[in-house]
C-alpha cells in the first residue's frame, strides 16, 4: 500500500479509522506501517519508494502511540516528555513540550509524577509524546480502551483537531470511536482488507438487511443466519436489533447504523470464507 494514499481526498479523509475484531492483526499492521516490525513478505511503499529504505525520514515525521506504551512512573510528566523529545531529536524541546501539554490538557499535571496519574491522564501523556514536534503522520493503536465516556469524547475531539493538517490513523474495534470523526474507514477481516471507503458507504450496504425483532421470538430467530447487534428495553418489551442477508418475516425494518454496516460486512465476509 502507499502511505500517501491515506491522506488523499478531502480534509475529512485525513482521519482514517482501522476497524476489525480483536486478533485480526490491526496492531501488527500498525507496527509494520511505522517500521517497528520487519516484514516477512510483501512491501510497504511511501511515495513510490520502499518504507524500509527511508525508515529514518519516516520516524522523523511520525507520532506513534502503540497499544501497550511504557511510562516511567518515577518521572514527572514534563521530565518524561523532555526525555522523549530528546530521543526524537527535537531542537526546541521546551516549546514542543509546552505545545503538547496544552493540546492534551495536561497543564495542571505537568509537574505530577506519572505514577500518580489516572488511566485517562496516562493515556494523555502517551498521546502528548506522539504529538511532540508536530509530526505529519499520527498513528494511534487502541487509544481509548478502558476509558470512561467523557474521556473518550475528549480524545475524539483531539484526534479530529489534529486531522486538520495531518494524517491521523486510528486503530480500534470500538465503532463509536470512529463513527463521528473518521472520513475514511478500512475494515480488516480474516487478514485481508474487506472494506475501504466512507462510513456512509458502509452504512448504505446494510440497507434492507437490518431488522428489529421481539426477544420473545428468539427461538424463531436462532433458526436463521442473522447476527444480533444490540438489545433494547422498550415499552413493548426487549427488542433485538439484527442484521443478515435475509431477515425473518416477523422483523420490523430498521434504519442501518455504522455498527449495523460493520456487522453485516463481517457476516458476509465470514460466509464468503466458508464457501471457499
Amino acid at each position: 500500500c502507499r502511505m500517501r494514499e491515506l491522506g488523499e481526498g478531502n480534509k475529512e479523509q485525513c482521519l482514517v479509522g482501522l476497524l476489525g475484531r480483536n486478533g485480526e492483526g490491526k496492531s501488527k499492521l500498525m507496527k509494520l506501517l511505522v517500521a517497528a516490525l520487519l516484514m516477512s513478505g510483501g512491501e510497504i511503499m511511501l511515495d513510490g519508494a520502499p518504507l524500509m529504505k527511508q525508515e529514518k525520514e519516516v520516524k522523523q515525521n511520525l507520532g506513534y502511540l502503540p497499544q501497550s506504551f511504557g511510562l516511567y512512573d518515577e518521572l514527572t510528566v514534563w521530565q518524561f516528555l523532555d526525555y522523549m523529545a530528546a530521543l526524537k531529536g527535537i531542537r526546541n524541546r521546551k516549546h514542543a513540550i509546552k505545545r503538547a501539554i496544552i493540546q492534551t490538557h495536561l497543564q495542571e499535571k505537568h509537574r505530577a509524577r506519572i505514577g500518580t496519574l489516572s488511566g485517562g491522564q496516562r493515556q494523555r501523556v502517551g498521546i502528548a509524546q506522539a504529538l511532540l514536534g508536530s509530526p505529519a503522520l499520527l498513528v494511534f493503536d487502541e487509544p481509548t480502551v478502558g476509558l470512561d465516556p467523557e474521556e473518550r469524547i475528549n480524545f475524539r475531539n483531539l484526534f479530529s483537531s489534529q486531522a486538520r493538517d495531518k494524517i491521523v490513523l486510528l486503530s480500534t474495534h470500538i465503532i463509536e470511536d470512529v463513527q463521528a470523526i473518521c472520513g475514511r474507514l478500512i475494515v480488516i477481516s480474516g487478514g485481508v482488507i474487506c472494506f475501504d471507503g466512507a462510513p456512509e458507504t458502509l452504512i448504505a450496504q446494510a440497507a434492507g438487511h437490518v431488522g428489529i425483532v421481539p426477544e420473545d421470538d428468539r427461538g424463531k430467530r436462532n433458526e436463521m443466519e442473522i447476527a444480533v447487534t444490540s438489545r433494547l428495553n422498550t415499552a413493548k418489551g426487549v427488542q433485538s436489533r439484527v442484521v443478515g442477508e435475509a431477515l425473518p418475516s416477523f422483523a420490523r425494518a430498521g434504519e442501518p447504523t455504522l455498527e449495523d454496516g460493520y456487522m453485516y460486512l463481517l457476516e458476509r465476509h465470514a460466509d464468503a470464507g466458508k464457501a471457499m
